[in-house]
């Protein structure tokens, strides 16, 4: 596991989260602070990450 920080981009609060090293995915967590549904991306190479993208879902 990795932890990784990040701002949310609902309230801009630091989240740290716990990435998993093994693979690459696509999914949707709240937010820990204000609650919102962030849409999380993860890509890994190698047990490295190489790519980390965070976005707002519209309600």
């Amino acid at each position: 596991m990795l932890e990784h920080f990040f701002q949310c981009p609902y309230c801009w609060e630091e989240i740290s989260m716990l990435l998993d090293k093994s693979i690459s995915e696509t999914y949707i967590e709240d937010c820990e602070i204000c609650c919102n549904p962030i849409e999380i991306t993860t890509i890994f190479e190698q047990n490295e990450l190489v790519g980390f993208q965070v976005k707002n879902i519209e309600q």
